[in-house]
């Protein structure tokens, strides 16, 4: 079977808080590339910007929104080939649309986990309010301009969820191995941390699609019939 996984779009309000980055009809003559090439594209969460709103509080009438803003791609990402699983910044989704927290793939022999990741952090689990509260303000520096201030927040924020490059030290990673075995699947996919990864844990292997914000095209590619699991940029 021939799976493509995108995540991390974050498409926005069109205001200055939306770091989707792209013109949509460039990202819909992508899709287009992924619907051709691939039998099924799963959408791993944070699709859409629910907590960055103007005002905090009330993520799916933000959701409503972001869909308006870019209508082309709300339409497109509904068809029959798109499997959606929510983020923690598009949790608004397991309402309106009954979108799932995980998705679980058997074909070819192997078995194959997909979670956006946001599970993996305790201060998601169990005060939420404090991580959208964090979020929301993020925005906010967004539309001030203040670049280098919301990059410096972000990279204490990966500090605290054990996010490193370093596949051994990297606590995200071992969070979705374990998540892995628990479902008994051989493969797991992320989103989340924004950073594209194909690592082997003994004997289960760790892809991370990356993200589709801020202008870039990263997603990962599976062909379960050849054991073939790739990180690309650009189409």
């Amino acid at each position: 079977m021939h799976i493509a996984v995108i995540s991390d779009l974050h498409l926005g309000a069109r205001d200055r808080a939306d770091s989707f980055g792209h013109r949509d009809g460039d990202f819909l003559r992508f899709l287009t590339f992924l619907e051709d090439n691939f039998e099924r594209i799963v959408l791993l969460g944070d699709i859409w910007e629910t907590l960055a709103g103007s005002l905090p509080g009330n993520p799916a009438a933000q959701l409503s929104r972001a869909r308006q803003a870019h209508q082309a791609l709300a339409e497109r990402l509904s068809r029959s080939a798109y499997t959606y699983v929510y983020g923690n910044h598009d949790l608004a989704a397991a309402r309106v649309d009954q979108a799932p927290e995980y998705v679980e793939i058997d074909a070819d022999g192997t078995r194959i986990l997909f979670a956006h990741g946001h599970q993996s952090d305790a201060l998601v689990r169990h005060n939420r309010w404090v991580s959208e509260l964090g979020v929301w303000v993020g925005g906010w520096i967004r539309r001030l301009g203040l670049k280098r201030a919301y990059e410096f927040f972000a990279s204490l924020d990966e500090r605290r969820g054990g996010i490193s490059s370093s596949s051994d030290r990297c606590q995200f990673q071992r969070w979705a191995v374990r998540a892995a075995r628990q479902h008994h699947a051989d493969v797991v996919v992320t989103g989340h941390t924004h950073r594209p990864v194909r690592a082997e844990h003994g004997d289960r292997l760790f892809l991370n699609s990356g993200s589709c914000s801020e202008g870039r095209f990263s997603y990962v590619s599976m062909d379960t019939r050849r054991g073939d699991y790739a990180i690309n940029a650009g189409f």
